[in-house]
């Protein structure tokens, strides 16, 4: 009796939940459709010079520390020292992008653009440095971040990475790519390996006496499941498809990165980039800040970030959609 009420209880809950949701679902609608009469997303590319901010921070701490007659010596010869520098030579530029990775790698689309930006002025004794920090994610997200970046070296642009933190699974999908890999020596790189996994309720359904149907067409439309019964026939499939996904994985590495030993490092491993260095899967080991202060002596450093600017309604209607997405996904726990 008890189980029975109890039962009935959650689908109290689960039917209120549904109601909660499909208000919300209305008023996200609405405000979607007030906003697109009024305006639309807009990006902006904001681009800081590298060069000017750490001239900035030198004249900062120069200021508290020389005397006012030695830093006037000092502007001095840098400017008889950059007069002569111009005419000597024009500098070439390095342009840097940061990609921030999460599972789903959600931004791709900021990094599609910003590339796409760069290719229309960028010339061959340019540079494009990429900082890459992600433990990886889905297979289409990062292949497709991959390949954005091989359009810089399609181009005929050097293509430097560099790893502070971790550049794993997806993360060194994306690094491969480039002509020169650098990392701090602690920066986790590798894990060259595919991963499925779920939960499956179907004994917990069982055991209440809740039945699950699903109506395919196609014989492996639907494989394993979170609430249907998984047979062996589901497992093997999903596992030909994680080996597939491997092999692609490791072929695209390869042709990227010749020098490695792909059975070697192919074992869904990581390793501290100081030992990766070891297995040729990155060149040289130093921070993106000791890169970059280095680079800022003989180029122009240009830091490129997409800024996407929303209205009221839009930032509204965003967290009207997070809302209901959080509903529905609590009414289907």
């Amino acid at each position: 009796m008890v189980l029975h009420e109890s039962i009935q209880f959650i689908f109290f809950l689960a039917k209120a939940a549904v109601l909660v949701a499909a208000i919300l679902i209305t008023i996200a609608g609405i405000v979607a459709i007030a906003v697109k009469s009024k305006a639309k997303e807009s990006a902006k590319i904001k681009i800081k010079s590298l060069n000017e901010y750490y001239q900035e921070l030198t004249e900062q701490l120069q200021a508290k520390i020389f005397s006012k007659e030695a830093i006037k010596q000092l502007k001095k010869k840098k400017k008889d020292k950059k007069k002569t520098k111009d005419l000597l030579h024009h500098k070439p530029n390095t342009f840097i992008l940061n990609f921030n990775g999460d599972l789903r790698a959600t931004q791709v689309q900021a990094l599609r653009e910003e590339i796409t930006a760069i290719l229309m002025i960028a010339k061959p004794q340019d540079t494009v440095l990429v900082k890459v920090e992600s433990a990886g994610g889905v297979v289409y997200g990062y292949g497709l971040a991959a390949s954005e970046l091989k359009r810089i070296k399609d181009r005929s642009i050097p293509l430097i990475v560099s790893v502070d933190k971790i550049a794993a699974s997806g993360g060194y999908m994306m690094a491969c790519v480039a002509d020169r890999i650098i990392a701090a020596p602690f920066a986790v790189i590798g894990s060259i390996g595919v991963v499925a996994q779920l939960p499956n309720f179907h004994r917990l359904l069982q055991k209440h006496e809740i039945d699950f149907e699903q109506v395919t067409a196609g014989q492996y439309k639907r494989t394993l499941t979170l609430f249907g019964k998984n047979t062996e026939q589901d497992r093997q499939k999903v596992q030909e498809e994680v080996n597939e996904a491997h092999h692609l994985f490791k072929e695209f590495i390869k042709q990227n990165r010749p020098q490695i030993d792909m059975d070697q490092v192919a074992t869904g491993e990581h390793w501290f980039a100081a030992r990766a260095m070891q297995f040729n899967l990155v060149d040289e080991l130093m921070t993106s800040d000791d890169y970059l202060i280095k680079q800022s002596e003989t180029t122009h450093l240009y830091e490129i970030c997409l800024q996407k600017r929303k209205k009221l309604w839009d930032k509204l209607s965003d967290k009207t959609t997070s809302l209901v997405k959080a509903t529905l996904d609590s009414a289907l726990i």
